[in-house]
């Protein structure tokens, strides 16, 4: 009798199984030959840069155009050259502007986070261009997930960056500040002049850069007016507010 069983061939483009050992060379394609072009332009960059080298945890506040987040982005993949990092992990607190409601988002995860974390991307895409940017991505060498998808994690062998810190709250800042896993790095920047929150108050950056300053293992810092590298007009927009702030401030009620 004719022996009717047929061996079953594998798949020739099944995934590998949890137990089989991927090769980490292929994910990280040409990353070894990207160069990753980090000039600083003022003492407050290079000292954000040691910062990030020398700690755990870095948190920054700074003014829109001090390149605080281009900085840390740069670093990011500067360290994840060396290999002793698997992934950058972007992390952005979702979080609509005051007075700009944007209504229902169509579409998965990425599709929906894409409005909120295109200016994160922007500095990969000045950095290592566009295609690049996209390779990592897919590749997983960069994730993005919103502050909320963090609870409950460890993190291990990443480099956390947490974007627009001024829009958490103290009680999600303990939050994050506690994923941090076995070999990683978290770099928190964000720009208390830029708080969307209803009630400002709950603004937490303020807050963590006082209590952590000088602890072990974190690097805390604040950029000035006067390390704005984006454009002129951006020191003078802050010159302009800023004035006109602290006049309404010192105006007595009638």
């Amino acid at each position: 009798m004719e022996n009717m069983t047929r061996k079953k061939e594998p798949k020739p483009d099944s995934q590998p199984s949890a137990t089989q050992k991927v090769d980490r060379s292929k994910l990280y394609f040409n990353l070894q030959n990207i160069h990753v072009d980090l000039k600083c332009k003022n003492e407050a960059q290079k000292n954000l840069i040691k910062l990030i080298n020398d700690n755990d945890i870095t948190i920054c506040a700074g003014r829109a155009g001090t390149g605080k987040t281009f900085i840390a982005c740069a670093q990011a993949l500067k360290l994840l050259k060396t290999e002793k990092y698997k992934k950058i992990l972007l992390v952005k607190s979702v979080t609509v502007l005051e007075g700009e409601e944007v209504g229902f988002l169509k579409g998965d995860l990425k599709e929906k986070l894409y409005p909120f974390t295109i200016s994160f991307l922007d500095n990969f895409h000045k950095i290592i261009g566009e295609e690049n940017t996209q390779k990592m991505l897919d590749s997983g060498l960069i994730e993005v997930l919103p502050l909320a998808y963090l609870r409950g994690r460890s993190i291990d062998n990443a480099i956390i960056i947490v974007d627009e810190a001024q829009n958490i709250t103290l009680k999600n800042m303990r939050s994050t500040l506690t994923r941090l896993g076995e070999n990683s790095k978290m770099i928190i920047t964000g720009d208390t002049k830029q708080i969307d929150m209803k009630n400002k108050n709950l603004s937490s950056l303020d807050v963590v850069i006082k209590l952590f300053k000088d602890k072990n293992g974190f690097g805390t810092m604040n950029f000035e007016v006067s390390d704005i590298v984006r454009s002129p007009i951006v020191k003078l927009v802050e010159d302009v507010f800023d004035e006109y702030e602290d006049n309404s401030n010192t105006k007595k009620p009638v």
